[in-house]
């Protein structure tokens, strides 16, 4: 993957940006404590005021800036230093470590351009329907497995169809130049990154956030109704729909029609899939790797509709196996993980071979030499996001901003405060993260509700979902991080298409809150429930 973007931007911009970001950062830690504001989270804030600048206007390296914490945390006595190195290297980080190695692995043996010779002669060559397409897999995909693993599995293969689509149609032209793909590029990786999260909202089990929501309620609202994976779904999906439908308009809205695409036609690729040949026997190895790999994925956890559970999942009938010959020790399926799955797999594939090379010796799936083109910078990016998510939580500044929040709300309509929990939420969770936003809110609104005489759902419900609708930066979410990382993004186009998605989801959450939320749960806006009391 480029690495062009994390470079710094030898611009006006950017060395406005080298600028301003340090002296915002003494403006605010020098300026006077807000009531109720912790001196640590206090701090926090202009740490974060400083990397925001820089990350938005790339004055540094990108991934330069993402160490900032690692030098400022213990410096102003916000986090001890030998707790925030533990940000940067966690199994969340690991994951996308084992799938960026399947990608290496995959573009080493050429298995990405078959794919995507197969994807674009199915979907056709029109650029919005392209567009459209990888939306909609990406969101089926991360509604059963996380939004960082679907986004991975995604994101080789687009980068594979638009190298394609370039040096064919390069080729086809008499100038011999490169075409201009790049609004087909923004489009497909950032509605790749945006489908991920929109899709993983729409199941119980699409993302941590959502089965975060299931712990808070369960520990907080033991005599409440069940939240069931079926009620979910049919509020939630509907959502998800008008979501990725309004970023793909959003996305292609001004995309130029490229007939020049759209003239290749279905049979072109067809010849291209043709002059390949067969597939080795290591693309072979490499396609079995890239499914296993997916499959493990989905199927590690439970399938269940209501009380049904469908399938209890590979991790617990191997921990059923262990306990009943007696050899699991203490072995549970918690203590498993996707970055488990995906490392085992990396391993193997350093383990087989694929083929020989002109010398005769034996080739691997994969050898250190492709596993070193890693994307460093993109991880220490995560590392840089998760530091600050670890920020905010150890300084309590969340908790801060809930509680400023139920102060101002006392006395509001309901769907005021429904917008204003959605818009708190969906901006917060563009520095945190989601996860521990959801841990950490939850309780403060479910309190705040039953203080104020609301049943708690009205309000839990819309800000669980709100977590998951981050589409400005690329610290926001996994996937925004893992797009970004392709180097064919800026962050300045993230930032704008991406603030139009945030205030879009906004808007949605809480007209589906009324619309369906209310009726499918059951909930009565104006009564506080008697388990609530």
């Amino acid at each position: 993957m480029s690495s062009n973007a994390y470079e710094a931007m030898p611009t006006p911009v950017g060395r406005t940006g080298l600028v301003c970001g340090p002296l915002l950062f003494l403006g605010v830690l020098f300026s006077p404590l807000p009531e109720g504001m912790s001196v640590e989270a206090h701090r926090l804030v202009a740490v974060v005021l400083w990397m925001v600048m820089w990350w938005v206007t790339q004055a540094v390296p990108i991934a330069a800036t993402s160490l900032l914490p690692l030098a400022l945390f213990p410096l102003l006595g916000i986090q001890p230093a030998k707790e925030v190195p533990t940000a940067y290297m966690n199994q969340s980080i690991v994951l996308a470590m084992g799938g960026f190695m399947i990608a290496l692995g995959i573009e080493r043996w050429g298995l990405h351009r078959r794919i995507a010779y197969h994807i674009v002669r199915l979907l056709g060559t029109g650029p919005r329907r392209i567009v459209l397409g990888f939306m909609c897999a990406t969101a089926i995909l991360s509604m059963w497995i996380s939004n960082t693993a679907s986004t991975l599995l995604m994101l080789p293969i687009a980068l594979a169809i638009l190298t394609s689509l370039e040096e064919v149609l390069s080729a086809k032209q008499e100038s011999g130049e490169r075409p201009d793909l790049s609004r087909l590029s923004l489009a497909l990786l950032l509605g790749i990154a945006y489908a991920a999260s929109m899709g993983g909202s729409t199941t119980l089990v699409g993302t941590p956030t959502n089965i975060a929501f299931l712990g808070v309620w369960d520990q907080h609202f033991a005599e409440g109704p069940e939240i069931t994976a079926g009620q979910w779904m049919m509020a939630f999906v509907p959502l998800g729909m008008l979501l990725i439908f309004c970023a793909w308009v959003l996305l292609t809205l001004r995309m130029p029609p490229q007939p020049q695409l759209a003239a290749l036609g279905r049979g072109f690729f067809r010849d291209r899939i043709r002059e390949l040949g067969p597939p080795t026997v290591g693309e072979l190895l490499m396609f079995g790797v890239f499914v296993m790999t997916a499959c493990l994925w989905v199927l590690r956890g439970k399938f269940q509709f209501q009380d049904h559970v469908f399938f209890e999942g590979w991790a617990t009938w191997l921990e059923n196996w262990l306990t009943n010959h007696e050899i699991g020790g203490s072995f549970t399926h918690r203590f498993l993980h996707d970055s488990s799955t995906v490392m085992a797999m990396v391993v193997l594939m350093f383990c087989l071979p694929g083929g020989r090379d002109d010398q005769g010796k034996l080739r691997f799936l994969m050898d250190w030499e492709t596993a070193s083109r890693l994307p460093w910078g993109l991880l220490l990016l995560f590392g840089g996001g998760f530091a600050i998510a670890a920020g905010f939580e150890n300084s309590e500044l969340s908790v801060y901003f809930g509680t400023l929040f139920t102060e101002y709300a006392a006395g509001s309509h309901p769907l005021v405060m429904v917008l204003g929990i959605c818009l708190l939420l969906t901006f917060l969770t563009e520095f945190t993260s989601n996860v521990a936003t959801t841990q950490i809110f939850l309780p403060i609104l479910g309190a705040a509700a039953v203080s104020l005489g609301i049943d708690p759902r009205l309000f839990m419900l819309p800000a669980t979902v709100s977590t998951s609708c981050a589409f400005m930066l690329p610290i926001a979410t996994p996937p925004n991080a893992i797009v970004f990382g392709s180097g064919r993004i800026r962050v300045l186009d993230m930032v704008r298409y991406g603030i139009l998605l945030n205030l879009l989801g906004v808007m949605l959450i809480t007209a589906v809150t009324y619309l369906l939320v209310i009726p499918i749960f059951g909930i009565d806006s104006q009564v506080l429930p008697s388990w609530a009391k």
